[in-house]
């Protein structure tokens, strides 16, 4: 009598055990040495530029969402697509424009689209819609062009020292506003680009994007948090500036302007975060609210 053959299911080793490791070895060799000047340029605006100073944490806080996926990533078939070797000569197209015409925003972006159309040419679509959050979060990294920023930030001191001033009228405070700078009995205070929230809305807003993706899993909630972001930078900034008034017209100008003012940044940025949370909370109890009982 014939025995049938006996079989042993082997384990089929995973997506990312087939990928060749020399392969991503040389790939990476061959961006740090293209991206080698770009990138350090890039570190020393974050050290130098206090703006910018959250994108030492981008890149490690992208690397750990990653690591957090590894058990998704290790089912995830290879599914290279063509298309991605089009998305990586684009991205060497907006390198070389960036390098040539001195641009550094086109040079430094051209790495966030280069390293995703890596992932779609050697690995897939279904691996950029499993890598899609940290990849976008790197965008956060790159100081917005000057121009941009400088469209930004004027109107903030603007609306920064308005809403101050009310405050501080509202407080009694003799006060007398022109543009941005506050005329106090005591002190002249002028509303300077650092102190316009731009530097707090860019380092609070990429915050709440992490905190909205770590806590939330609804789309709705998660863009809710970090719209919410916006409204909460600026009214923190303005009440820096309140109490640097404040602090100038019944205590002392001269602490006004030295201490006070650098130690309450710090302190505006910690309940910046508190009102995040605080929000957060308050958008749980309405959802919670709203569910059929």
């Amino acid at each position: 009598m014939n025995q049938p053959a006996e079989t042993t299911l082997q384990p089929s080793p995973s997506a990312l055990a087939l990928f060749p490791r020399w392969q991503a070895a040389v790939l990476l060799l061959l961006l740090a040495a293209v991206y080698f000047r770009v990138a350090s340029k890039l570190v020393f605006d974050w050290y130098s530029d206090p703006n910018y100073s959250h994108g030492f944490f981008v890149p490690l806080i992208a690397a750990w969402v990653v690591w957090e996926k590894r058990a998704e990533l290790r089912t995830l078939a290879l599914r290279p697509a063509a298309m991605g070797l089009v998305g990586i000569i684009a991205s060497l197209v907006i390198l070389i424009g960036g390098v040539v015409g001195a641009e550094l925003f086109l040079s430094r972006i051209s790495l966030v689209f280069l390293l995703g159309s890596m992932i779609v040419y050697f690995l897939g679509w279904n691996w950029v819609r499993a890598l899609l959050f940290p990849w976008l979060l790197l965008l956060t990294m790159v100081p917005i062009p000057t121009i941009l920023f400088n469209e930004i930030a004027f109107p903030l001191q603007l609306l920064a020292s308005r809403i101050a001033a009310d405050l501080l009228s509202a407080s009694g405070v003799p006060v007398l506003r022109e543009g941005n700078v506050i005329s106090l009995a005591s002190i002249q205070l002028e509303v300077a680009e650092a102190c316009s929230g731009i530097r707090s809305l860019m380092t609070l807003g990429t915050l709440a994007l992490v905190y909205a993706y770590l806590t939330e899993t609804r789309f709705l909630r998660r863009l809710i948090l970090v719209v919410a972001g916006v409204p909460i930078a600026l009214a923190a900034n303005a009440f820096r500036i309140y109490g640097t008034g404040m602090c100038a017209q019944y205590w002392d100008p001269g602490k006004a302007e030295g201490f006070f003012h650098e130690f309450s940044g710090w302190v505006i940025f910690v309940l910046a975060c508190l009102l995040l949370l605080l929000t957060h909370a308050l958008l749980k109890l309405i959802w919670q609210g709203r569910r059929p009982a």
